[in-house]
């Protein structure tokens, strides 16, 4: 399937920021389950910006800015043709990442007695049954709500509400996979929803590293392993650093933050 993006990123601040600096995880890679057809960020700074790739494997511009500004828009768009691996990505001899890095807990994915419950769900002989299981175990148990928790809410606390949106269900899936001593990751991308509606922000789902099968994506959200209609944009051990802007500024006092992501199916594969 080929896919269409757009997503756009508008910072509006009350009096004019002093100076900013902002790592932008924007490009998507090519990976088993897609391929990046063209691709291209719009950003103050960005042809003078420095890129390398982080920790996690993300390719990052670093862009700069020093001038007053009230305003800063921010627009990643491109072409990724994609195939349905049933969430299976594989393994990554050449990422250059060791595994064992995504077992590593952070605050948003500390587990507690409740998620260890919940990780019995993965744990035995059938690993990919049994992460099956845990997905649907969690979908069960926290509800897909917009807007009922904090930006960062870390998964103990969205799986005790018992409501929560794509990240905190990736958040507890995560949380549970390491407290069986599981590689997880956090992935942060793009969704062409069943009638391509309009997306409000980027999606979210986990990576579980399975014997035999490599890295395979859940989302708890969907109840499904991702297809042809998701696109992978970054990955990190939560949703901070994973992050597809993340920055510090000087100056602007209050920040008012807009998101728009516009997915859809290549209008040539429509008419067929």
């Amino acid at each position: 399937m080929r896919l269409t993006v757009r997503h756009t990123t508008r910072y509006r601040y009350d009096v004019p920021l002093a100076n900013a600096m902002q790592q932008l995880r924007l490009t998507p890679e090519d990976t088993a389950s897609q391929k990046v057809v063209e691709w291209s960020i719009e950003a103050p700074g960005i042809e003078r910006a420095t890129t390398y790739k982080d920790a996690f494997g993300n390719r990052v511009h670093m862009v700069s800015r020093s001038e007053p500004v009230e305003d800063v828009e921010i627009t990643a768009a491109g072409v990724v043709d994609t195939q349905d691996t049933n969430g299976v990505l594989g393994h990554e001899p050449d990422a250059g990442v060791p595994p064992r890095l995504f077992t590593r807990v952070t605050p948003l994915t500390q587990s507690n007695q409740a998620i260890r419950k919940l990780a019995s769900h993965a744990e035995g002989h059938d690993r990919i049954g049994g992460f099956h299981a845990l997905m649907h175990a969690i979908r069960e148990k926290v509800e897909y709500k917009i807007g009922v928790s904090e930006t960062h809410a870390s998964a103990a606390s969205a799986l005790a509400a018992g409501e929560g949106v794509c990240q905190d269900h990736a958040h507890i899936f995560i949380a549970a996979a390491r407290a069986i001593g599981i590689p997880a990751r956090y992935v942060s991308g793009y969704l062409l929803l069943e009638d391509e509606q309009a997306s409000e922000a980027h999606h979210a789902w986990a990576e579980v590293l399975i014997d035999g099968l490599g890295w395979t994506g859940f989302d708890v959200s969907n109840a499904m392993c991702p297809t042809e209609r998701y696109i992978r944009l970054t990955a990190g051990l939560d949703s901070r650093s994973a992050a597809p802007i993340r920055g510090i500024r000087f100056g602007g006092l209050e920040e008012n933050l807009e998101v728009e992501v516009d997915v859809a199916q290549a209008a040539f594969q429509q008419q067929q």
